[in-house]
């Protein structure tokens, strides 16, 4: 596969994309946009990447940071088991390694959320470690190249693209290599319509010989969607522009986010008749949010008070500091949806 390891590189340096971690071998910065770019598109992705560097240009300018702030910056990005993650191992680095990035797999793939995808990016792209990548767009690629049926998910298949990941790459420049592989997923073999017209691997794609290049990568669908139903009680007081948000503290969705008083049902019956007895006295605010596993349906219910201080565990928030608060991309609609709130609250 020598060919193929040349022609690839060939191919990568003429059409790669010009992104600002592409410009840099810091650690730091690689680690920073590897993590924001997970279940994360690039353009997305390149944005949050550039607020952070800007609020955080170090690892420990991130260690020092409180995670109210990091959590605040991440909002919009989902999944902030990420960004917690990514906080708690730059105090890692800072408190427990002198300040010292870690140089290779091994001892990256220790760090607080790192796994080894992760860990092998960061290795190759910052150190040259001949360690292969094995991410969504690699995981195609192989699987059409070597019209591999064994679905991705399965250990079984796991090991078989790791070896073919690893027999595939580059000795003499693996940091070139791995971001060839996962350019050329991302803009030739792509998931739907590949531009198999545009590609040079026309001859060495046993998937394209065999007309299964849609077919692969196989995957087992195994995850179930859950309805949840959230009733939250909006509690304001409009004469003093206070809202009161409550901090999500346990170890579900959005933990240490912020949200409103919240009853949730697991039966939709109940939940539709609570809301249809609220509806009869106050005005209701419907809304349903979509996760990877999850589809929430909220209802949202104003409760006018005249309190101006924390209680039941809620927080007294003025209407233009809520943009200061983390809180889920579910709130920020409901937020965007709400006169009361005037516009204090809509460049969140």
């Amino acid at each position: 596969m020598v060919h193929f390891q040349e022609s690839l590189i060939t191919w990568y340096l003429k059409n790669k994309r010009d992104l600002p971690w592409r410009h840099t071998k810091d650690p730091y910065r690689i680690w920073l946009s590897e993590v924001i770019l997970q279940q994360t598109r690039v353009n997305q992705g390149t944005k949050y990447y550039l607020k952070f560097i800007e609020a955080f240009p170090t690892v420990e300018d991130l260690s020092k940071a409180s995670e109210k702030k990091v959590l605040a910056l991440w909002q919009g990005l989902g999944y902030y088991s990420r960004a917690r993650n990514l906080h708690a191992a730059a105090k890692d680095i800072v408190q427990n390694k002198n300040n010292v990035f870690p140089s290779n797999y091994a001892s990256l793939i220790r760090l607080k959320g790192v796994g080894p995808y992760t860990a092998a990016a960061i290795a190759s792209f910052s150190f040259n470690e001949a360690k292969a990548v094995l991410d969504g767009n690699v995981f195609r690629v192989l699987s059409r190249i070597y019209d591999i049926p064994t679905p991705i998910n399965t250990p079984k298949g796991l090991k078989e693209f790791e070896e073919a990941s690893t027999a595939l790459l580059n000795l003499s420049d693996p940091a070139t290599h791995n971001q060839a592989m996962m350019e050329f997923g991302a803009l030739v073999c792509t998931p739907k319509a590949p531009k198999c017209h545009n590609c040079p691997f026309t001859l060495e794609c046993n998937s394209y010989k065999n007309e299964t290049v849609l077919q692969r990568p196989v995957k087992i669908r195994k995850t179930k969607v859950r309805s949840r139903y959230f009733l939250y009680t909006v509690f304001f007081n409009k004469s003093k522009k206070i809202v009161f948000l409550k901090k999500r503290t346990s170890k579900d969705i959005w933990q240490n986010l912020y949200d409103f008083d919240l009853e949730e049902f697991s039966d939709r019956a109940l939940f539709l008749e609570k809301v249809n007895l609220f509806s009869e006295t106050n005005s209701i605010v419907n809304l349903q949010h979509k996760l990877s596993h999850q589809i929430i349906d909220a209802a949202f219910v104003v409760e006018k008070t005249t309190k101006s201080e924390n209680f039941k565990g809620l927080e007294a928030v003025p209407f233009d500091q809520i943009k200061l608060f983390p809180i889920p991309t579910l709130i920020k609609n409901y937020l965007e949806k709400e006169t009361y709130l005037n516009n204090s609250v809509l460049n969140l």
